[in-house]
């Protein structure tokens, strides 16, 4: 009796709390706009009744899916979906959220695979990040940024000695499929490990094995840490492919505006550029030139104006992007090349010529240009690379026209080989970025005439002997060129005999 007692005293309390909080509880109306879809196909719904749904506008879907609404007209929106779901269909109720197309920012995501939306992809513990950001935001004013004066290495000698790039430059990375884009790419991310640059690899239509494969390079080298990987698959629909490089510039954003330097590499805006072609198409806007529609420029102008170096009063930080765009059969003149060569800050061409003769990376240097990043170039890289490009250039034109003739006067003769020696110096394998202090000391190599009594086999070689006997026998200049300072006679003097010890060496 007792017991039955207390549970009845537990019951009237229960009771009287409950009482007493729909007592103080007031009713809150939520108002909720919803619309009909009167067609679904190919990735783009039409909806019927999201009278003041605004662009870019997230729809939520039956079963979890969301939508962008990207095409608003007078009787119905174009809604570009996300996701895939059986419930997707004519007649399904779908509900506008008042809320923007965002994804998630922070720190949370350093080292993770995701996708556009903040979904995990690499199977781990959900995301620890408090903060989600708009997709699309407007790029910094003309105000807000400053000039380009820090150089980003790349670890590649053809690139930091002959087109060098700067922090918060944009720098255009093409060429015909299979010449090596993404291996530099991925080697100028593996280069930031040391260097307190945060990296951002947007894959967007790739296959996912080339995807894997990257993230496996990645964690092999120990650059993933520092990375983050936005993936939107060849498998994906196109409205995922189409607002992934916005999110990952988004989360790049959110680095820089903490005044770190962050390098964001699109991979590749040509698979971009036709999800785009596809959504529009589907959606009925006018076709232009190779079937594109006229804002298709806008889409990727708006994208890469994002990235800049800011003013120390705004933050200090910076954001280098490195797009990466597909040639057909070598025509740099397309549509979608044209206008990312006329937006971005020069552009590193990749020659599948170049390619087949396993001259790697396989850049064609007389295509190739920087037209920021020689600003930034650290000062005893640019006093040893000053000449280099228009003596290679020269080299390549006389190569030519030695092939028409075989009487060449000695001085030709001695630039023909000089430049040959250049040309195989330049080769590096893949995966194994230098620092600047080792550039240095094999182009003053170059620059001396110490390669050219040595076969062209041998050069491998005495590259490697010169690289090892630099860090190991002057470890203090080497810190000294890698900090960015420049080189005195007195210590080029030291290099070079440092060099022609090594060079000793070999041949002894």
């Amino acid at each position: 009796m007792e017991h039955d007692g207390a549970l009845n005293r537990m019951l009237s309390d229960t009771m009287s709390r409950v009482r007493q909080e729909l007592v103080h509880r007031q009713p809150a109306l939520i108002c909720q706009e919803t619309g009909t879809v009167l067609q679904v196909g190919g990735g783009i719904a039409r909806v019927q009744g999201l009278a003041s749904i605004s662009s870019e506008e997230l729809v939520a879907f039956p079963g979890g899916v969301l939508g962008v609404a990207i095409n608003l007209e007078p009787d119905e929106v174009g809604v570009i979906l996300l996701g895939e779901n059986e419930q997707q269909g004519a007649g399904v109720r779908v509900t506008a959220t008042g809320r923007e197309t965002d994804t998630p920012v922070g720190d949370g995501l350093l080292g993770r695979i995701v996708d556009a939306t903040g979904k995990v992809l690499d199977g781990g513990k959900p995301l620890e990040v408090h903060e989600r950001r708009p997709i699309e935001r407007t790029a910094p004013e003309i105000i807000e940024r400053a000039p380009v004066t820090v150089p980003l290495e790349t670890g590649l000698k053809p690139i930091d000695a002959l087109i060098p790039i700067g922090r918060g430059q944009r720098e255009l990375i093409l060429g015909d499929r299979q010449t090596g884009k993404t291996s530099i790419a991925i080697d100028t991310i593996i280069n930031q490990r040391d260097k307190g640059v945060i990296c951002v690899y947007c894959a967007v239509g790739q296959r996912g094995t080339s995807v894997a494969k990257v993230i496996e390079t990645l964690r092999q080298h120990d650059a993933l840490d520092h990375t983050i990987v936005v993936v939107a698959s060849d498998e994906d629909p196109a409205g995922l492919r189409y607002i992934t490089p916005y999110a990952a510039t988004t989360m790049a954003e959110y680095f820089m505006e903490q005044g770190r330097d962050v390098l964001i590499v699109y991979d590749d805006l040509t698979r971009h550029a036709r999800a785009y072609r596809e959504l529009s198409l589907l959606l009925r806007r006018p076709p232009g030139r190779e079937a594109y529609p006229g804002d298709i420029f806008y889409i990727h102008s708006r994208l890469l104006e994002r990235s800049t170096h800011m003013r120390t009063e705004y933050g200090g930080g910076s954001l280098t992007a490195l797009p990466i765009i597909e040639t057909q059969a070598q025509d740099i003149s397309a549509y979608i090349p044209t206008n990312l060569i006329s937006i971005t800050d020069g552009q590193i061409y990749l020659s599948p010529t170049l390619f087949q003769k396993g001259l790697l990376p396989a850049i064609n240097i007389g295509k190739s240009v920087s037209r920021v990043g020689g600003k930034t170039q650290h000062p005893a890289l640019r006093t040893v690379a000053s000449d280099l490009r228009l003596a290679y250039s020269q080299f390549e034109e006389l190569e030519t026209f030695a092939r028409f003739s075989t009487r060449l006067d000695p001085e030709t003769r001695d630039t023909i080989e000089r430049g040959r020696r250049v040309r195989e110096i330049l080769k590096q394998s893949e995966h194994r970025p230098l620092r600047t202090s080792e550039q240095v000391g094999i182009l003053t190599a170059v620059n001396a005439g110490l390669f050219d009594s040595l076969p062209l086999e041998e050069l491998a070689d005495a590259e490697e002997l010169i690289r090892r006997g630099l860090l190991e026998r002057l470890p203090e200049l080497c810190a000294h060129i890698d900090s960015g300072k420049p080189l005195d006679k007195e210590q080029s003097q030291r290099i070079l005999d440092d060099i022609s010890t090594s060079l000793t060496a070999l041949t002894s």
